[in-house]
């Protein structure tokens, strides 16, 4: 059975709690962002059900990796890289218009928004030296996938500008319905990266119950990728079958 770390203070909290409110301040979160310092790192190929992307390093040859760090990050997506969920925009949908602050409406005028420091996150995950090499992937059971998709390819991260976005990030996209498990075994299989050496990030207690019992890492993040959230996580990695609680955000 996989192992469920309660934060004490948390432990009152309602294990499903309300969506979180629209992120106020890109400053405070991208400034709560810790850097871990490690050596990049070795990865097999990349790739996905829709695309096979090649990671920065093998131009160049391999490197080594830390080994404080994860050799894959995997998130979902509904609830976890944004919100509100494909599902919850039925009746509107894509096409998808970007707004001045950097979100999204859909095609009736229904924001969505990235949450906690997703921004921060996936913009040092794809330009940091020290997560050189690291696959990110993700793994979603979406209603929509190309909805999905097309938020992928709309959403900016890191600073204004940047030109960087959520899909320039993703090395394995595995978006398809069933139970995560699937989704991780063909990650892994596509990678050659052993699942103990992983660690993912969902807003579903369900998901992730089923992903610790294949060894994985887990942080269980209802409120969304957090800054306090990832640090976490990333500090405690690699603790195998275990779910980290952030039902507080972190």
């Amino acid at each position: 059975m996989a192992k469920v770390w309660r934060r004490r203070r948390y432990h009152c909290r309602a294990p499903f709690p309300m969506p979180p409110p629209a992120p106020t301040d890109d400053v405070a979160a991208a400034a709560a962002v810790t850097t871990i310092t490690a050596a990049a790192a070795v990865a097999g190929p990349r790739a996905s059900s829709g695309r096979v992307r090649c990671p920065r390093h093998m131009a160049a040859g391999p490197v080594m990796l830390d080994a404080a760090l994860p050799k894959a990050v995997v998130f979902d997506l509904d609830g976890c890289l944004w919100f509100p969920d494909m599902y919850m925009l039925w009746g509107g949908g894509a096409p998808f218009t970007i707004r001045e602050d950097g979100d999204l409406d859909d095609q009736f005028g229904k924001r969505v928004y990235l949450l906690g420091a997703v921004r921060q996150v996936l913009h040092s995950l794809k330009t940091a030296p020290e997560w050189e090499g690291v696959v990110v992937a993700v793994a979603s059971k979406t209603d929509e996938p190309e909805w999905a998709r097309e938020c992928m390819q709309k959403f900016e991260v890191g600073p204004t500008g940047s030109g960087i976005v959520i899909e320039d990030c993703i090395d394995v996209e595995d978006i398809d319905g069933g139970n995560k498990q699937g989704h991780f075994k063909r990650i892994a299989e596509r990678t050659g990266i052993e699942l103990e050496d992983m660690i993912f990030f969902d807003n579903e207690r369900g998901n992730c119950l089923d992903v610790a019992q294949l060894g994985v890492t887990v942080a269980w993040v209802p409120e969304g990728v957090t800054a306090g959230a990832w640090d976490e996580s990333i500090e405690r990695f690699p603790e195998p079958g275990s779910i980290f609680d952030f039902r507080m955000g972190g």
